[in-house]
């Protein structure tokens, strides 16, 4: 038979194949980790139940120290009982291999645990190490946003001819990435002492996703001009041995900052582990150290070992503690469980969960955050009561898509409730339906607005990214507000300081686009553009046309290709002079019976490229447009990024894009109406856009050279 020892982790047993037969033990392997489990920190929380509730958590934070503080009067959560707990269970699994297979042991099934035990209670108040494990074949990676493009899946080796002319156009202008290699989740992102900090989970060894994650980082006054800075945190721990992976920073009243982050042990178990800047007074906070008693906690009962991810920011309760929340699932069902701490080392699990949805699966990078109802300003993360809304984020790992919801957070009971269960998180709205994943967003108290990040993957093989040698972008940040008009969603746009980057604007105002039209827009290039486009389509024509196409979407549509009643009708983006490929960014208006009129926002990029190792799938979604509004996009076209919001950021949608012939001076915009009962009217106006600056000199950021023009329009 098999024993399995906690949180259903199968590595904890070992299977001997004996001559007289088989049985499981454990080998002293096993009860190394066991015992080093049992000991490795008396901050860590593996079985919450055994932590002692009365003990004191009072004390300054951060004072990276093991002992009892006595002046304090706080006391260590209690490892004896934790180990007493470990041993019972230990205990109990060995006596049901005893009873299961009787007489067939002729070793004892631990041998040296207490010279082991004695061995570590030495070492009490060091970085401890289980043991030198063996590192076990963790298969396709578990728990991480690596690269998956199932719908290129089969394909190993590049099929179109690349040049390098072609890779070289593909990398942006104006979108934050490394200066190579592979980058996934944006992590941490905050204000700090006069600057925008950003980390992300970096691969340092090449342009794929790698078993060694560790955490880039880098600093800018404005977003715009960026500063690449040492690496923050690498894999060298037992308790991150397996990667740095994702979490989030909080900047506490007094000062101080904290990280919590989930590092992956080299048995794929997920513990929480806490780090803080080495220096406060450097503005840069460039050093980094990993708290001596990591992990902080471990997963709870119940859960997978490689289920518990992703730890939040942290708010600050009425009762002056701390929360956070940590993604998990328990079956089909994802969810969220709540933390609660004085001091960051030691927390209490609340019971029950802040929130679930049946069928959902895995939940990684949860966010949950206040919005305020009635303006438009951000809110700290512990804000709570009346006129505030709180939304939860969460991102699917079934299917690499960001969900949200409105609702009601309730401090009391710890739970949160959507107020609408029809939309509920991983059912209802995305942040956006292209490219976009793991996104972390943060309160900027310097500007008091709520900015949002998010990791944009490639569309191409893993093959072509070697050989251009990076792979994956930030999208650009955005503000997060509530939308008050509709009070339903939220309104995503880009952070004010992006318009910095605009040149000189070409306006073309009030054209007539007839059905079937396409008239193109002359601009030198635009590899690298900012469109903003208004459309008017004929009322009269709306009207006189019988209800159809009520069951359009986007996805099964055929592209802006297809002729429609009311639509498609929108911008052609990255297109050549003949039109061979383009990406196109349009409306499509779907009108009931009842004579309701539905508008859908869409990307097509099924004829972006010549390419036949890239995805071209069709993205988009239904945008709410309110009476009297005119239907409006904007448009960030940043060489393979193409990011556009509808309606003031109702609907977004981020693709990447790699055209062959549309590149450098031939890529191109048009104007296109394929709607076949209505003409319409579009006003637009494009800037071309200016690269940032991302280097690796501290002493020459923020000294950014003067433009001649300043993005007016002509």
């Amino acid at each position: 038979m098999m024993v399995k020892f906690m949180l259903e982790d199968a590595y904890f047993i070992k299977r001997h194949e004996r001559g007289d037969g088989e049985s499981w033990v454990f080998n002293e392997e096993t009860c190394l980790k066991l015992i080093s489990l049992s000991m490795a920190s008396e901050a860590n929380t593996l079985l919450p139940q055994f932590q002692d509730p009365t003990s004191s958590l009072s004390g300054p934070l951060l004072d990276g120290g093991g002992d009892i503080d006595r002046q304090h009067g706080r006391r260590r959560p209690n490892v004896k009982e934790i180990s007493i707990g470990l041993s019972g269970l230990l205990i109990v699994a060995i006596s049901i291999g005893l009873f299961a297979d009787t007489g067939r042991h002729e070793k004892p099934l631990c041998r040296h645990a207490d010279a082991h035990r004695a061995a570590l209670r030495s070492r009490r108040g060091q970085a401890m190490s289980p043991v030198d494990w063996k590192p076990v074949s963790r298969g396709k990676p578990q728990g991480v946003s690596e690269k998956s493009n199932h719908a290129l899946a089969g394909i190993r080796n590049p099929i179109f001819p690349w040049t390098n002319n072609m890779l070289t156009w593909q990398r942006t202008g104006f979108h934050f990435q490394p200066e190579k290699n592979w980058m996934n989740d944006p992590n941490g992102p905050m204000f700090y002492n006069g600057y925008y900090h950003i980390f992300y989970q970096y691969n340092p060894d090449g342009p794929i996703w790698g078993d060694k994650i560790v955490w880039g980082h880098a600093a800018s006054k404005d977003m715009v001009e960026w500063i690449h800075l040492p690496v923050a945190m690498v894999a060298d721990h037992w308790y991150d041995e397996n990667g740095v992976w994702s979490g989030s920073a909080t900047v506490l009243p007094d000062g101080q900052v904290i990280l919590l982050y989930t590092g992956s042990s080299n048995e794929s178990v997920q513990f929480q582990n806490l780090a803080y800047p080495a220096n406060l007074s450097d503005p840069l906070l460039i050093d980094w150290v990993k708290y001596p008693n990591n992990p902080v906690l471990g997963p709870p009962p119940g859960i997978k070992s490689n289920d518990f991810r992703d730890p939040t920011t942290a708010w600050k309760t009425s009762a002056g503690k701390w929360r956070i929340t940590i993604g998990s699932k328990a079956h089909r069902t994802g969810l969220a469980f709540v933390y609660e701490t004085e001091d960051f080392k030691s927390y209490q699990i609340l019971s029950g969960a802040l929130h679930a949805v049946h069928g959902t699966g895995m939940w990684e990078c949860v966010d949950l955050f206040p919005v305020a109802v009635g303006s438009e300003d951000g809110l700290d993360s512990s804000t709570n009561g009346g006129g505030v809304k709180h939304v939860m984020k969460v991102s699917l790992d079934d299917d690499r898509h960001d969900y949200y919801a409105i609702g009601t957070y309730n401090e009391a009971t710890n739970a949160w409730v959507p107020d609408d269960p029809t939309i509920d998180v991983g059912i209802g709205i995305r942040y956006d339906y292209g490219k976009f994943y793991a996104s972390k967003s943060f309160y900027d108290q310097n500007k008091k607005r709520r900015i949002l990040w998010g990791w944009v993957p490639e569309s191409d093989t893993e093959n072509v990214d070697i050989m251009k040698g990076w792979a994956s972008l930030q999208s650009l940040p955005r503000t997060l507000v509530l939308d008050q008009k509709t009070r339903t969603n939220l309104l995503q746009w880009p952070v004010e300081e992006i318009d910095s980057l605009r040149l000189d604007c070409k306006e073309f105002n009030r054209l007539r686009v007839e059905p079937g039209s396409v008239i193109p827009l002359a601009v030198k290039s635009a590899s690298q553009a900012d469109i903003v486009a208004e459309f008017e389509i004929d009322k009269a024509a709306m009207e006189a046309t019988p209800g159809s196409d009520q069951e359009f979407t986007c996805a099964s549509s055929g592209g802006a290709a297809q002729l429609g009643t009311l639509g498609p009708f929108g911008l052609l983006v990255l297109a050549d002079h003949r039109r061979i490929e383009q990406t196109s960014v349009h409306f499509y208006i779907s009108k009931a019976r009842d004579g309701s009129l539905k508008t859908s926002f869409c990307t097509d990029r099924s004829r972006s490229s010549k390419a036949d190792d890239v995805d071209k799938q069709i993205y988009g979604a239904f945008v709410p447009v309110l009476e009297g509004e005119k239907l409006s996009m904007r448009i960030l076209v940043d060489h393979s990024i193409v990011e556009g919001f509808a309606q003031g950021g109702r609907t977004c949608i981020t693709s990447r894009v790699y055209p062959t012939r549309a590149i450098y001076d031939d890529a191109q915009v048009f104007l296109f109406n394929n709607a076949t009962e209505a003409s319409l009217v579009a006003s637009v106006k494009i800037w071309p856009m200016r690269s940032m600056s991302i280097n690796s000199n501290t002493e020459d950021h923020g000294n950014r050279s003067p433009q001649d023009d300043d993005g007016s329009c002509i």
